[in-house]
């Protein structure tokens, strides 16, 4: 047992420029409450606390739980979903240290953390346990009805949430609608000014909870997402859990089959709004909470491999002394550390995207300030999730791997961390959509306007290593070009994930080279990922040369042997 909020952690943590999103949170420290905080130092040692804390609840609470909580899983009964108990500890115990109000104003009973500062929890919930994250994660309901919810609503509920008497879920997938939430088709029904909703909704993650955010179609004939608005639908008769889903793997969350028989609900915010506002503002939300769930998985995977390989002897020695296997810890090492800093930045992306939220919904002129750190947002977003929920899955297979034939046993933990970490790149957006979402920053510049704070950086010790990043930025730049000289979509479509990838990792270079050039004990972690990604970047270099070469325009080619 141990207390999760590592040396890695704290560093990436001091890293991040928090002032002005502490400040906007806290209004410029001019709030006289007795739990507002009075200046940036009270903040920070504020924050490291709560980190601290987690970090020990994590560690020495939830983590020995995990496996009781997979064994047992969830149960139906009667129509009545419950969690097995280890669970309800572990929530109870969150509940009862403050943290299932987080992010909510301390108005509502909140912490009023910033989403960079959460996300650290989140991540730490991961690591020990990686479904109650889908529990405690699920708080994003509560954020989302913060900001898009009635005053009345807001003081209904959000109280609720923090004091950690409800749960919640989002509601959005149906059997026909998964990742196409366009084709969403239960029904929202007025009558006499009240609403109600009818249909089925499918593989919604604790849907059993007390507070559910639905997409649901309120304008009758429509087909499109301008159709769509959200509701907020509370518990009720109306609301049958008709299974839940036998898994794979994060036992601890049920995923339940829902079906509503003309339930009560309340409009969230505007008509038509719930797809192209709402529903977007939560997915994001979800996706950044995925991502520290996946990096949770990979560090738990990590440190797994790391003690086992300490352990185990073959052939006269310990196997983390023969190459094959520190090479697998080495990848893991510096893939975990520069993706942490990607997460890290992307929460705070999100905290000033938020900030100028706010202030433009205070009448504010900052027009264009929202609409960069917007576009940053969800340029950054889901980019963590292509990059982290792959690593969390690289990261349990080579931890299986070096564990050998006992690692496939249920006797280690790993074998969980593998079937925990494989859900990460497919709910809540697959690694495919999350490139959709991600490759217009590479097309429109954003990314190369990113990236141009690597050339002007005044480095001392890696000058070299700089000059290194460079080149492989502009062989990247080089690749999105020769990609878009093609009038082919169906080419852009093909290599899109090969540029995200080339994207990730030089934003990841990016970030790391600061870090390392004031840390020297990162420094060799940021070679051997340079030295690694140099490789991978001139290898998804030549494949798409080589496909332009080949096929060219005709690349609709290579489906045709699938075709039935």
């Amino acid at each position: 047992m141990s207390n999760y909020y590592n040396s890695s952690r704290k560093l990436h943590f001091s890293q991040l420029e928090l002032e002005p999103v502490v400040r906007d949170l806290e209004h410029e420290f001019k709030s006289k409450g007795a739990d507002s905080l009075g200046s940036m130092e009270e903040a920070l040692t504020w924050y490291d606390m709560l980190l601290n804390n987690a970090g020990e609840i994590a560690g020495e609470f939830i983590a020995p739980r995990a496996e009781a909580v997979d064994e047992k899983g969830c149960k139906l009964e009667d129509g009545t979903v419950s969690w097995a108990q280890e669970t309800q500890e572990n929530m109870d115990m969150l509940a009862q240290s403050g943290y299932m109000g987080a992010m909510l104003e301390r108005r509502f009973g909140g912490l009023a953390m910033p989403v960079s500062v959460n996300n650290i929890i989140v991540e730490m919930i991961s690591q020990a346990d990686a479904s109650l994250m889908n529990l405690y994660g699920l708080q994003d309901i509560a954020v989302t009805l913060q900001k898009f919810g009635t005053e009345e609503q807001k003081q209904r509920v959000l109280p609720k949430f923090a004091k950690g008497e409800v749960s919640g879920a989002m509601a959005l997938t149906e059997p026909d609608a998964g990742s196409d939430l366009q084709a969403v088709s239960l029904k929202a029904i007025e009558k006499d000014g009240k609403w109600y909703l009818d249909g089925v909704k499918r593989f919604i993650t604790n849907g059993s909870g007390d507070v559910l955010l639905v997409l649901a179609r309120s304008e009758a004939g429509t087909t499109s997402g301008r159709g769509l608005s959200m509701f907020l639908c509370e518990k009720s008769p109306e609301i049958v859990v008709r299974r839940i889903e036998n898994k794979l793997g994060i036992h601890g969350s049920p995923t339940c089959e829902l079906q509503f028989n003309m339930a009560p609900a309340e409009l969230v915010g505007k008509r038509k709004f719930g797809l192209i506002k709402y529903v977007m503002s939560l997915m994001n939300g979800a996706r950044l909470a995925v991502s520290a769930q996946a990096l949770g998985i990979a560090q738990a995977a990590f440190e797994e491999a790391v003690e086992y390989a300490n352990e185990r002897e073959q052939f006269g020695k310990r196997i983390v002394e023969i190459p094959a296997v520190y090479q697998m810890l080495k990848s893991m090492q510096a893939e975990i550390e520069t993706s942490r800093a990607l997460l890290y930045q992307t929460g705070l992306a999100v905290d000033m995207m938020e900030i100028y939220e706010r202030k433009a919904k205070a009448g504010e002129k900052v027009k264009t300030e929202l609409r960069a750190a917007t576009a940053l947002a969800d340029f950054l977003t889901p980019l963590s999730k292509f990059t982290i929920s792959e690593l969390a899955n690289r990261a349990a297979y080579d931890s299986l791997q070096i564990h050998g034939g006992v690692g496939y046993m249920k006797d280690f933990k790993v074998e969980r961390l593998l079937r925990d970490a494989r859900i990460t790149n497919i709910y809540e957006g697959t690694t495919q959509l999350q490139v959709v979402a991600a490759i217009g920053a590479l097309v429109k510049g954003l990314f190369e306007k990113e990236m141009e704070e690597v050339r002007s950086m005044e480095l001392t010790s890696l000058k070299k290593e700089q000059k290194e990043v460079i080149s492989l930025l502009d062989k990247t730049l080089s690749a999105i070009a020769s990609v878009h000289e093609m009038e082919s979509l169906e080419f852009h479509d093909y290599t899109a994930t090969y540029l995200v990838e080339m994207a990730s990792i030089l934003y990841r270079l990016k970030l790391y080279l600061p870090i390392a050039e004031q840390n020297p004990d990162k420094r060799n972690i940021l070679k051997f990922f340079l030295m690694e990604s140099d490789a991978r970047i001139r290898y998804l270099e030549n494949r798409i040369f080589h496909l332009k070469e080949q096929y060219g325009e005709n690349i609709d080619r290579l489906k045709d042997d699938f075709l039935k």
